[in-house]
């Protein structure tokens, strides 16, 4: 009778959607620290005529509150959050490739940076709750939890393999 269970070397569908997941994250992330960079050198008003050209609704709640704070904010600290945006697309592009690749280094370092971020949404949602919020926070945990077990399988279908 041949076996139901998922052979060891086998590439399981969660990988690969995780993969593709925090691939995407770090592609946004990517775009998102190229725009700010490129706000660190125009000004405020500029910030319109690329709204106007990118075809950004004018009544978008974000773009008004960025348009607000735009003003109060320099170019030193565009670029310390175009940097700090690199660093997370480099961590995202790193999770998702290692993931893809089913480097058991990539689904450790993805188990503690997400469930490391697991108690800040948790305060998040109980001080401003929000159902996005709390969508976030579950997919999170279940990522943790799916990941926790694919590295437990595969530990114990490599001590089986031995014995």
């Amino acid at each position: 009778m041949p076996s139901t269970a998922t052979p060891i070397h086998a590439h399981p569908s969660g990988l690969i959607i995780i993969a593709a997941f925090k691939f995407l994250k770090g592609l946004s992330l990517l775009g998102v620290g190229i725009a700010v960079q490129v706000l660190a050198f125009h000004e405020a008003h500029e910030v319109q005529n690329w709204a106007d050209l990118l075809r950004i609704d004018p009544h978008n709640h974000y773009m008004h509150l960025l348009l607000d704070k735009l003003p109060f904010v320099d170019a030193h600290q565009l670029r310390e959050v175009s940097l700090g945006t690199f660093v997370y697309s480099a961590l995202y592009f790193t999770e998702g490739i290692g993931l893809y690749l089913r480097k058991r280094w990539a689904e450790l370092l993805t188990v503690i940076t997400t469930a490391g971020l697991v108690p800040l949404e948790v305060y998040e949602l109980f001080h401003r709750f929000g159902p996005l919020k709390l969508l976030i926070l579950l997919f999170n945990i279940a990522v943790v939890a799916y990941l926790v077990f694919e590295i437990r399988r595969l530990s114990a279908a490599k001590h089986q393999e031995k014995h």
